[in-house]
Protein backbone atom coordinates (compact mmCIF):
# COMPACT_ATOMS: atom_id res chain seq x y z
CA UNK A 1 0.00 0.00 0.00
CA UNK A 2 1.43 3.41 -0.92
CA UNK A 3 0.56 7.39 -1.48
CA UNK A 4 -0.36 8.33 -4.72
CA UNK A 5 2.11 10.03 -6.85
CA UNK A 6 1.48 13.27 -8.67
CA UNK A 7 1.40 12.41 -12.32
CA UNK A 8 -0.05 13.31 -15.52
CA UNK A 9 -2.64 11.08 -17.11
CA UNK A 10 -0.69 7.98 -18.31
CA UNK A 11 -0.86 6.61 -22.25
CA UNK A 12 -2.96 3.89 -21.13
CA UNK A 13 -5.27 6.33 -19.66
CA UNK A 14 -5.87 8.21 -23.21
CA UNK A 15 -6.63 5.23 -24.76
CA UNK A 16 -10.30 5.24 -26.38
CA UNK A 17 -11.14 1.81 -24.54
CA UNK A 18 -10.22 3.94 -21.64
CA UNK A 19 -12.28 7.09 -22.21
CA UNK A 20 -15.17 5.08 -22.77
CA UNK A 21 -14.50 3.36 -20.04
CA UNK A 22 -14.27 6.62 -17.80
CA UNK A 23 -18.24 7.14 -18.84
CA UNK A 24 -19.67 3.92 -17.97
CA UNK A 25 -17.10 4.19 -15.02
CA UNK A 26 -19.41 6.96 -13.96
CA UNK A 27 -22.53 5.43 -14.65
CA UNK A 28 -22.10 2.25 -13.62
CA UNK A 29 -24.67 2.33 -10.99
CA UNK A 30 -27.09 1.78 -14.10
CA UNK A 31 -25.27 -1.11 -15.91
CA UNK A 32 -27.35 -3.84 -14.03
CA UNK A 33 -30.37 -2.43 -15.56
CA UNK A 34 -30.52 -3.98 -19.02
CA UNK A 35 -29.76 -7.30 -16.98
CA UNK A 36 -32.41 -6.93 -14.71
CA UNK A 37 -35.22 -6.01 -17.64
CA UNK A 38 -34.62 -8.88 -19.29
CA UNK A 39 -34.65 -11.13 -16.29
CA UNK A 40 -37.82 -9.78 -15.39
CA UNK A 41 -39.91 -9.21 -18.69
CA UNK A 42 -39.14 -12.22 -20.35
CA UNK A 43 -41.38 -15.29 -19.97
CA UNK A 44 -39.86 -18.27 -18.13
CA UNK A 45 -40.57 -20.90 -15.76
CA UNK A 46 -37.50 -20.53 -13.28
CA UNK A 47 -37.59 -23.97 -11.25
CA UNK A 48 -36.05 -24.74 -7.25
CA UNK A 49 -33.19 -25.43 -8.81
CA UNK A 50 -32.89 -22.12 -10.76
CA UNK A 51 -33.16 -20.52 -7.35
CA UNK A 52 -30.74 -22.78 -5.74
CA UNK A 53 -28.19 -22.24 -8.16
CA UNK A 54 -28.71 -18.64 -8.83
CA UNK A 55 -28.15 -18.27 -4.83
CA UNK A 56 -25.25 -19.69 -4.46
CA UNK A 57 -23.85 -17.83 -7.55
CA UNK A 58 -25.37 -14.48 -5.36
CA UNK A 59 -23.31 -15.98 -2.37
CA UNK A 60 -19.97 -16.63 -3.76
CA UNK A 61 -20.49 -13.28 -5.41
CA UNK A 62 -21.06 -11.13 -2.66
CA UNK A 63 -17.82 -13.07 -0.08
CA UNK A 64 -15.83 -11.82 -3.30
CA UNK A 65 -17.13 -8.00 -2.90
CA UNK A 66 -16.80 -8.64 0.87
CA UNK A 67 -13.37 -9.66 0.71
CA UNK A 68 -12.41 -6.83 -1.45
CA UNK A 69 -14.80 -3.79 0.38
CA UNK A 70 -13.02 -5.17 3.81
CA UNK A 71 -9.78 -4.14 2.70
CA UNK A 72 -9.62 -1.27 0.30
CA UNK A 73 -12.70 0.13 2.75
CA UNK A 74 -15.79 2.08 0.73
CA UNK A 75 -13.38 4.08 -1.43
CA UNK A 76 -14.03 1.38 -3.94
CA UNK A 77 -17.48 3.18 -4.65
CA UNK A 78 -15.92 6.11 -5.23
CA UNK A 79 -16.79 8.24 -8.75
CA UNK A 80 -13.86 10.49 -8.73
CA UNK A 81 -10.86 10.08 -10.27
CA UNK A 82 -8.86 10.25 -6.68
CA UNK A 83 -7.24 7.01 -5.34
CA UNK A 84 -5.45 7.54 -2.10
CA UNK A 85 -3.35 4.04 -2.35
CA UNK A 86 -2.76 0.98 -4.29
CA UNK A 87 -4.14 -2.11 -2.34
CA UNK A 88 -2.30 -5.72 -3.43
CA UNK A 89 -2.81 -7.48 -0.35
CA UNK A 90 -5.83 -9.77 0.45
CA UNK A 91 -7.98 -10.46 -2.37
CA UNK A 92 -6.15 -7.93 -4.47
CA UNK A 93 -3.09 -10.71 -4.32
CA UNK A 94 -5.36 -12.98 -5.98
CA UNK A 95 -6.91 -10.78 -8.36
CA UNK A 96 -6.85 -7.29 -9.79
CA UNK A 97 -10.79 -6.34 -9.77
CA UNK A 98 -12.23 -8.55 -7.02
CA UNK A 99 -15.65 -5.68 -6.59
CA UNK A 100 -16.22 -6.38 -10.64
CA UNK A 101 -15.72 -10.32 -10.31
CA UNK A 102 -17.82 -10.41 -7.36
CA UNK A 103 -20.66 -8.87 -9.42
CA UNK A 104 -20.64 -10.78 -12.25
CA UNK A 105 -21.52 -13.78 -9.96
CA UNK A 106 -24.05 -11.98 -8.49
CA UNK A 107 -25.47 -10.58 -12.20
CA UNK A 108 -25.32 -13.91 -13.69
CA UNK A 109 -26.82 -15.63 -10.24
CA UNK A 110 -30.10 -13.44 -10.68
CA UNK A 111 -30.02 -14.38 -14.25
CA UNK A 112 -29.79 -17.85 -13.09
CA UNK A 113 -32.70 -16.99 -10.73
CA UNK A 114 -35.26 -15.70 -13.67
CA UNK A 115 -34.82 -18.24 -15.50
CA UNK A 116 -34.36 -17.16 -19.05
CA UNK A 117 -31.72 -18.87 -19.28
CA UNK A 118 -31.38 -18.18 -23.36
CA UNK A 119 -29.92 -14.31 -21.94
CA UNK A 120 -27.44 -16.13 -20.04
CA UNK A 121 -24.37 -16.08 -22.92
CA UNK A 122 -25.70 -12.63 -23.80
CA UNK A 123 -25.21 -11.52 -20.46
CA UNK A 124 -21.73 -12.87 -20.16
CA UNK A 125 -20.58 -11.09 -23.65
CA UNK A 126 -22.62 -7.58 -22.36
CA UNK A 127 -20.77 -7.96 -19.19
CA UNK A 128 -17.64 -8.89 -20.58
CA UNK A 129 -17.63 -5.86 -22.59
CA UNK A 130 -18.83 -3.11 -20.08
CA UNK A 131 -16.11 -3.77 -17.35
CA UNK A 132 -13.61 -4.64 -19.88
CA UNK A 133 -13.53 -0.68 -20.79
CA UNK A 134 -14.07 0.27 -17.42
CA UNK A 135 -11.12 -1.63 -15.95
CA UNK A 136 -8.92 0.04 -19.05
CA UNK A 137 -10.18 3.29 -17.79
CA UNK A 138 -9.48 2.43 -14.09
CA UNK A 139 -6.20 0.73 -14.60
CA UNK A 140 -4.79 3.58 -16.90
CA UNK A 141 -5.83 5.99 -13.69
CA UNK A 142 -3.69 3.59 -11.10
CA UNK A 143 -0.60 3.45 -13.84
CA UNK A 144 -1.24 7.40 -14.19
CA UNK A 145 -0.99 7.93 -10.14
CA UNK A 146 1.23 4.95 -9.08
CA UNK A 147 3.54 4.24 -12.08
CA UNK A 148 6.15 1.52 -11.98
CA UNK A 149 4.41 0.05 -8.97
CA UNK A 150 1.43 -0.53 -10.33
CA UNK A 151 3.14 -1.89 -13.34
CA UNK A 152 4.66 -4.63 -11.43
CA UNK A 153 1.11 -5.47 -9.40
CA UNK A 154 -0.10 -5.92 -12.93
CA UNK A 155 2.49 -8.23 -13.73
CA UNK A 156 2.04 -10.81 -11.15
CA UNK A 157 -1.98 -10.34 -10.64
CA UNK A 158 -4.44 -11.73 -13.11
CA UNK A 159 -7.24 -9.09 -14.10
CA UNK A 160 -10.12 -11.28 -13.64
CA UNK A 161 -9.22 -15.16 -12.98
CA UNK A 162 -8.19 -15.25 -9.51
CA UNK A 163 -5.29 -17.45 -8.59
CA UNK A 164 -2.84 -18.08 -5.38
CA UNK A 165 -0.56 -15.20 -4.97
CA UNK A 166 3.33 -16.95 -5.11
CA UNK A 167 4.25 -14.31 -2.28
CA UNK A 168 0.73 -13.80 0.15
CA UNK A 169 0.31 -9.86 1.32
CA UNK A 170 -0.91 -9.32 4.69
CA UNK A 171 -2.87 -5.88 5.40
CA UNK A 172 -5.85 -4.44 7.46
CA UNK A 173 -9.29 -6.08 6.82
CA UNK A 174 -12.32 -3.88 8.25
CA UNK A 175 -15.23 -6.38 7.94
CA UNK A 176 -17.34 -4.68 9.77
CA UNK A 177 -17.64 -1.73 8.07
CA UNK A 178 -17.62 -3.48 5.20
CA UNK A 179 -20.54 -5.44 5.83
CA UNK A 180 -22.06 -1.95 7.01
CA UNK A 181 -21.91 -0.66 3.54
CA UNK A 182 -23.16 -3.74 2.08
CA UNK A 183 -26.54 -2.80 3.72
CA UNK A 184 -28.51 -1.90 0.99
CA UNK A 185 -26.92 -3.81 -1.57
CA UNK A 186 -28.27 -6.80 1.05
CA UNK A 187 -31.68 -5.22 1.09
CA UNK A 188 -31.72 -4.91 -2.64
CA UNK A 189 -31.33 -8.36 -3.20
CA UNK A 190 -34.13 -9.51 -0.98
CA UNK A 191 -36.35 -6.69 -2.91
CA UNK A 192 -34.84 -8.50 -6.37
CA UNK A 193 -35.95 -12.14 -4.88
CA UNK A 194 -39.26 -10.86 -3.68
CA UNK A 195 -39.91 -9.33 -7.18
CA UNK A 196 -38.57 -12.15 -8.96
CA UNK A 197 -40.83 -14.64 -6.55
CA UNK A 198 -43.97 -12.58 -7.62
CA UNK A 199 -43.05 -12.98 -11.33
CA UNK A 200 -42.82 -16.88 -11.29
CA UNK A 201 -45.79 -16.97 -8.69
CA UNK A 202 -48.01 -14.97 -11.75
CA UNK A 203 -46.34 -16.87 -14.71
Amino acid sequence: MSQPQTSPPSPAEQTTSARIGAVLFRNRSWLPVPFLLVALLAPAHPTAMNWLAGAVLIVIGEGIRLAGVSAAGTVTRRRSRDVQRLVTYGIFGWVRNPLYVGNFFIWMGFVVISGVMWFLPVAIVIFAIEYTLIVAYEEGVLESIFGQEYLEYKQTTPRWFPRPPKQPETGPHDWKEAWRSEVSTFLQYAALAVVFGVKQRLA
